[in-house]
């Protein structure tokens, strides 16, 4: 679902966008970080979903394991999904809008982004499991707190596709590092009381 949704989107942004903008390199960031946040969203709704559906996260939580543990099992989850997504993605992007996004810096910008989304994300997915509108409620505390995230990795891909100096470069990989180093140092504070 992820991954049609994804592309779909690239279809729908490579239409709107193909007669108006000059230079595609001046939207590609953009369209790759706001894809990313809203097919990340789709699949957070998922995270903890079944669980509640099934009736089954209370006989996780009782299991005889770090309650970390199974934060970090579902971060690795939604990571591996995210990442499939946009293996997917910038390929689509490159034949939509003949941009080439496989720069190595591009790709580590892509990855810390994704890490610190998958981490955050996981978070506020379970926070959220439990209450009814989780659907609403999830996307509203979520996307305040990837304000950071998201600016850094829209800001790295620019700079990398207009051709700036890598120097300008270093300072949007250190928000990213940062950012991913400060989410899961909050999560391991904090995974037993939502848990609870």
């Amino acid at each position: 679902m992820m991954a049609a949704f994804s592309i779909l989107a690239a279809v729908v942004f490579g239409l709107a966008f193909d007669l108006r903008v000059p230079r595609p390199e001046l939207v590609v960031p953009g369209i790759l970080w706001v894809n990313i946040l809203f097919t990340g969203v789709l699949g957070l709704h998922r995270s903890f979903g079944s669980e509640m559906d099934r009736g089954t996260l209370t006989g996780l939580l009782l299991a005889p394991v770090e309650r970390s543990a199974i934060y970090l099992g579902k971060v690795a989850a939604n990571l591996f999904f995210f990442l499939v997504v946009e293996a997917l993605l910038v390929p689509a992007l490159l034949i939509l809008f003949d941009v080439n996004l496989f720069h190595p810096l591009i790709l580590l910008g892509l990855l810390l982004g994704t890490i610190g989304y998958a981490g955050v994300g996981t978070l506020f997915a379970a926070l959220t499991a439990r209450n009814l509108a989780r659907e609403t409620l999830l996307p509203v505390l979520l996307l305040p707190v990837l304000v950071p995230l998201f600016i850094s990795g829209v800001g790295l891909t620019a700079v990398i596709l207009d051709g700036r100096s890598s120097a300008e470069v270093w300072p949007w990989l250190g928000i990213l590092a940062m950012y991913d180093a400060m989410t899961f140092a909050i999560a391991f504070l904090v995974v037993d009381q939502i848990w609870e």
